[in-house]
């Protein structure tokens, strides 16, 4: 009888084996993914209870099992809401904060652990993005201060604060290819591209001012190449050295909260929107996936690496929606 027992404990002990710090329940709004190269997957969760925001971040090896809790590899609580989590290295990831920091934090060696590294409160506002430099010891953030700011993570210190956009800074993307490029945009409508190599004039605008630009993403082998969304739920595809005219479509009917290119040869665009659908369309701009299965506005995707049919998305609703498609031509399909 005590054998019995003992033998049911451990199978449910081994079925639930919720890593330490981990927390007992997972933020019901999700907003961020994203895929490491080996496919284990990163997520950003956060709730508004009471008057304060909560957050948390979790990592699965089997992103199939996400959200569930109990299958986590690892996860924490982090210090306020999460509005965005990015991993900056194999085992670092870095988190922006509702309260104007940002946060690090590592993998321990059985990766069943996330270390915290560092918080810095160096921002006046809710910083809305983080973006890694190539390299893994830097990362770029944006905020509703309107302020973008360079970090040395290994220093965790700021190096250069640029104070360029008017209204607050929706986003930023480093260059995937060069480490001294990124691009930000913001609630002022402007994109602008930023190399570090020059002080004295470190900003280009590439996009004048018409309505509110969103989200922004690097064509993984055309360095000149990107795509961007706007509040309009427009995506534009624009080479900013080349003559070739920008391509605009309405892919949504509300703002764009994401986008991300696939890593082939002729790389799938992948969009996401507050009107809860996420897109998928080739070189061209024509679609090739609609899914509409979100209930809540879709806030993250993320495609596999070394993949070109398979991405994930997440919102509001607390979804985590796995997708594939057909680059060829064929149907699409898609398992939760």
């Amino acid at each position: 009888m005590n054998s019995a027992v003992e033998n049911s404990s451990m199978t449910k002990e081994k079925r639930w084996n919720i890593p330490p710090n981990a927390p007992a329940c997972m933020e019901k709004h999700l907003c961020s993914v994203q895929y490491r190269a080996d496919g284990t997957l990163l997520l950003g969760a956060s709730n508004l209870t009471g008057r304060n925001w909560q957050g948390s971040v979790w990592i699965y090896s089997d992103p199939e099992q996400a959200p569930n809790e109990g299958f986590c590899k690892a996860g924490v609580q982090t210090e306020a809401g999460v509005t965005d989590a990015k991993w900056v290295s194999e085992k670092g990831v870095v988190v922006a904060s509702d309260s104007g920091a940002l946060e690090l934090w590592e993998l321990a060696e059985d990766e069943r652990l996330l270390v915290h590294r560092f918080t810095k409160q160096d921002h006046d506002h809710i910083v809305t993005t983080v973006s890694p430099i190539t390299g893994g010891s830097s990362a770029v953030t944006g905020s509703m201060d309107c302020q973008i700011k360079v970090w040395d993570l290994s220093q965790e210190t700021v190096v250069s604060t640029f104070r360029v956009h008017t209204q607050p800074v929706n986003y930023v993307s480093c260059s995937p290819t060069d480490d001294s490029l990124f691009i930000s945009c913001g609630q002022d409508g402007r994109l602008l591209l930023w190399d570090r190599r020059k002080p004295n004039k470190p900003a280009s605008r590439i996009e004048s001012p018409s309505c509110s630009l969103t989200t922004v993403a690097w064509h993984p082998h055309h360095r000149s190449t990107i795509a961007f969304g706007d509040e309009l739920g427009r995506v534009t595809v624009n080479d900013f050295l080349g003559t070739k005219p920008a391509q605009v479509e309405a892919v949504h009917s509300r703002r764009v909260n994401g986008l991300a290119f696939s890593s082939h040869g002729a790389p799938l665009l992948a969009s996401v929107s507050d009107d809860c659908t996420l897109a998928v369309m080739d070189c061209d701009l024509q679609e090739k996936l609609r899914d509409r299965r979100h209930q809540d506005f879709i806030k993250g995707l993320s495609w596999l690496h070394g993949s070109s049919s398979t991405l994930t998305t997440v919102g509001w609703d607390h979804l985590v929606l796995h997708h594939t498609v057909d680059a060829a031509g064929g149907g699409p399909s898609c398992s939760s």
